[in-house]
């Protein structure tokens, strides 16, 4: 990404293809899933979408080149993020959180494991992957010394290991039948660590269909599908594991290998949000544009041309414009540098909680520019506040995870502050 922000002609293309996609394929998703009561169906009524995706390589292309896939740079695929989200949030979603359950395997990228990514490689299908890591009772502090650690363990026994326990919020966990996802990546907790540190007894153990096929029944089951306020149409179950047993093979990470694949694997999703929150910033820019423009309210001139209203419009302009360069830089930082990991790292944090948190305010901001006609279900602009409002709080929230893992930043001894922009300071 040269630093004029000029999109080369990959980056172009990709934006390109992703409005494309939307405009054709995302367009009436919405339409046509609300016309399911339930909040399960609406999800399983969008298989037909997530196939076209596969078919136009977006799961394919969530997988680097090294590993068989056609992935390219973490930029574009902000680039394709926005895109998508600035028309169909739901839909996306589900496409996306592939992608992060895929994330692990692509962080390792381990030849022996190729075999697990083989299923989203084919083009064919619907295949989803799921990174199954939060808990009912919470994570935010699932590696603090001396706490209890995650509730789902893990325990060898002969050449299998065997996992019990809940977890809630997984993307994609249950699959389209709710008898779990193509590929589940169980973030889980060894019953025999080898010391008291807690990321010591940390593991990953990919669940597939097959090996839930194998099990008796009953080893993987939904407890309840979640309703939510905004992305309507995804599932994130709270499922739970009863003796689920999987070969030795399918251990990513071995206990005491896990922690830095699963908080990189959020660095590199935290950018991702930052781009969820510039699609929908600038969909309730553009809806509220539209409405500001072309009506009066029983005025002399145009909503716009009152000077409140193109205070509030600017607002979101210019916060639109400052997060999608803030995520662009974060993007590019993460994989390029300069500066340590520790440094690159700060950006894909500040990324995620300052847009998430602009995202939220951009569309109260929209609402207060239409006025009480924006709280008509037939205007876009509750759902787009509805779909905003769970950026600051999930994959990893604001408060609870994120701006702790800034703080803790800030405080180790060799913090450089400057050096993601400027390189290292010594």
């Amino acid at each position: 990404m040269p630093v004029d922000f000029q999109l080369s002609p990959s980056e172009a293309g990709i934006r390109n293809a992703a409005a494309g996609f939307a405009a054709t394929v995302l367009k009436d998703a919405k339409k046509d899933y609300m016309k399911f009561a339930e909040h399960h169906q609406r999800f399983q009524s969008t298989k037909p979408i997530y196939e076209k995706a596969v078919q136009g390589g977006l799961i394919k292309g969530q997988v680097p080149a090294q590993l068989g896939g056609t992935g390219g740079s973490l930029v574009e695929a902000a680039i394709l993020v926005e895109e998508m989200y600035a028309v169909e949030p739901a839909a996306s979603l589900t496409i996306f959180a592939t992608g992060l359950g895929l994330t692990p395997l692509v962080l390792t990228g381990k030849p022996e494991h190729k075999e697990f990514l083989a299923p989203f490689l084919s083009g064919e299908g619907a295949p989803l992957a799921s990174l199954v890591f939060s808990e009912p009772g919470g994570v935010a502090n699932f590696l603090e010394k001396g706490a209890p650690g995650l509730n789902t363990t893990a325990e060898q026994v002969g050449d299998e290991w065997v996992i019990n326990g809940e977890k809630l919020w997984a993307t994609n966990s249950a699959g389209w039948d709710f008898k779990g996802a193509d590929l589940q990546c169980v973030v889980c907790r060894a019953t025999k660590p080898s010391s008291d540190e807690p990321a010591d007894a940390l593991m990953i153990i990919m669940v597939t269909t097959e090996d839930v096929k194998r099990n008796d029944p009953g080893a993987f089951s939904v407890l309840r599908h979640v309703s939510t306020a905004g992305h309507t149409a995804c599932s994130g179950p709270h499922i739970k594991y009863t003796n689920m047993r999987v070969p030795a093979k399918n251990v990513l990470c071995a206990a005491g290998t896990a922690a830095p694949i699963v908080l990189g694997s959020f660095d590199l999703s935290a950018v991702l949000v930052g781009a969820m929150g510039v699609g929908i910033m600038r969909a309730a820019f553009d809806a509220a544009l539209e409405f500001a423009k072309g009506d009066n309210r029983r005025g002399a001139v145009p909503l716009l041309q009152r000077q409140a209203v193109a205070d509030l419009m600017i607002n979101i302009k210019m916060q639109t414009e400052a997060c999608r360069a803030l995520t662009w830089k974060a993007a590019n930082s993460i994989q390029n540098g300069p500066g340590d990991y520790n440094a690159r790292r700060e950006l894909a944090l500040s990324a995620k909680i300052y847009c998430s948190d602009a995202a939220v305010k951009a569309c109260i901001e929209a609402i207060n520019v239409v006025g009480v006609n924006a709280y008509d279900a037939d205007r876009p602009f509750a759902d787009l506040l509805n779909n905003a409002m769970v950026l600051p709080i999930f994959d990893g929230g604001n408060v609870g995870i994120r701006r702790r893992h800034m703080q803790e930043l800030m405080l180790s001894e060799d913090y450089d502050a400057w050096a993601s922009t400027y390189g290292p300071s010594k």
